[in-house]
């Protein structure tokens, strides 16, 4: 077994194991298991949407904090959908794969592009989830930012260069599933990473973590966002 960063917390029983949680929200009442001591504390939960939203509604729920979105989304090639070389974050923060870039063999005027029409689907997206609302004032705030889970780590890693620049005082990563090389590069720019199910080997999906893997629809997203509020409010 690889030796994990000191910043890294796992649950030592399902490291390389298969099909652990039986949906994204079992899966946030795991990690809030192992994020006990923010309970109740001034800590602000942000999900990635649209799959973070389930795991981070269960932790926010069981640990007592406060639940917001945080909106990033890959940039991907023309001819594959599933295929992120960059992403880009709510506030405009772009983030490209500069290593893999020679590989693809795109121009600039294409990375441009399709640079562009993600920062549009962004934009459009955040609208969608937050209205006329301000993204919430993380100044001096600790933050766990969460997902479903962690592949290449590009969206993960582009929205935490975002919440730096918004002056987090601390982030804390949280995923209920990762890839034991895209953990060990994200820790490194994160205070704590606490990831339940790290698993290595040639292929790694992050559905194989779940026992019911589906696609979280938005209004779904919309709705859980509408109950958090309003229970804050209240």
């Amino acid at each position: 077994m690889t030796n994990l960063p000191d910043n890294v917390y796992e649950l030592r029983d399902l490291h390389n194991v298969a099909h652990v949680f039986r949906d994204r929200e079992h899966a946030g009442e795991v990690l809030a298991g192992m994020l006990e001591s923010y309970r109740g504390s001034n800590t602000l939960v942000l999900a990635i949407p649209a799959g973070g939203v389930p795991v981070a509604v269960a932790l926010a729920k069981s640990l007592q904090l406060e639940l917001d979105v945080i909106v990033t989304k890959k940039i991907t090639l023309p001819w594959n959908s599933e295929f992120g070389y960059g992403a880009v974050a709510y506030d405009g923060t772009v983030h490209l794969n500069d290593a893999l870039l020679p590989q693809l063999k795109l121009s600039k005027e294409e990375i441009k592009r399709d640079t562009e029409t993600t920062i549009a689907k962004v934009r459009l997206r955040n609208k969608l989830f937050r209205g006329d609302l301000a993204f919430p004032d993380i100044s001096g705030r600790s933050v766990i930012l969460v997902d479903d889970g962690l592949a290449t780590g590009i969206t993960y890693y582009t929205a935490i260069q975002s919440l730096k620049k918004s002056g987090a005082a601390k982030i804390i990563g949280a995923t209920p599933t990762g890839y034991e090389q895209s953990v060990i590069k994200i820790a490194g720019v994160l205070q704590e990473f606490h990831c339940a199910n790290i698993r290595s080997g040639l292929r790694y999906a992050v559905a194989d973590a779940y026992e019911k893997w589906h696609d979280v629809p938005e209004q779904q997203v919309i709705k859980a966002l509408k109950d958090a509020r309003y229970q804050t409010a209240n």
